[in-house]
């Protein structure tokens, strides 16, 4: 991009917040969906807002309220919150390219979800460095405030939600599922990114019907990424004649 085509473009961080508009789809949904059911658990408003805006992890929130009303030591719900999201290890080395140096990222971190990864993975290395920090957090920012907005509502009027329109209680769970499917799709052109995508499918769904539902997406991801690495894309010679 050159000099003259960025001082027209808009800023950065708006172009990142309209980019990320279309993850509204799937974070608000769901969202409302786990404001409704810790405000059944017996959470208050304001705690919902707080788990929403500190631990903004989505399985892990539903988790942590579940555990945490079910009476499970302090220690387990820690721990299997923070095994679940052991999943964001690997997204750091395959942002970190595309990284500027600047001592904000390590805060934007925060809001580095499953989503915004997908998105920024993509975006990035199409956007000129100067504004790789604004993109990022516009894009981060407006995720986080309706993923923590959905959280609200649901707390507020999630049951009369449901309650007025009983469909909306029955889609709304498929609403992060589906974002990741259009997130995804794109990849399938790619065998290696293929064969690792079906691969972590089926370690998934082995590993949730053997029992194993806590773990399953850590060791999915793990099975999927080391698919990914053990499958070597060998370069096309012109000319190069038979199979």
């Amino acid at each position: 991009m050159s000099d003259e085509s960025i001082r027209h473009a808009p800023p950065a961080w708006l172009l990142g917040l309209r980019e990320a508009i279309p993850l509204l789809g799937g974070y608000v949904p769901v969202a409302i969906s786990f404001g409704l059911i810790a405000a059944q658990a017996g959470f208050s408003t304001w705690e919902i807002a707080a788990i929403s805006t500190l631990i903004y992890a989505g399985a892990s929130q539903f988790l942590f309220v579940g555990m945490a009303a079910g009476g499970a030591p302090l220690w387990l719900t820690v721990a299997m919150t923070l095994l679940i999201n052991v999943r964001h290890m690997v997204y750091a080395p395959n942002l970190a390219p595309w990284l500027t140096d600047s001592r904000w990222w390590p805060w934007l971190m925060h809001g580095l979800t499953d989503q915004v990864f997908a998105l920024a993975h993509a975006r990035l290395p199409q956007i000129a460095t100067p504004q790789r920090l604004g993109w990022f957090t516009g894009a981060a920012l407006l995720a986080w405030a309706s993923w923590v907005a959905g959280s609200i509502l649901g707390a507020v009027a999630g049951e009369w939600l449901t309650r007025r329109w009983p469909l909306a209680g029955e889609v709304m769970p498929f609403a992060l599922p589906a974002l990741f499917l259009v997130l995804l799709a794109p990849r399938f052109t790619s065998f290696r990114w293929s064969l690792a995508l079906g691969v972590s499918v089926i370690a998934a769904l082995a590993l949730t019907l053997g029992g194993l539902t806590n773990v399953s997406i850590p060791l999915a991801a793990a099975c999927g990424m080391l698919c990914f690495h053990a499958v070597r894309q060998r370069p096309r010679i012109a000319g190069r004649k038979g199979p």
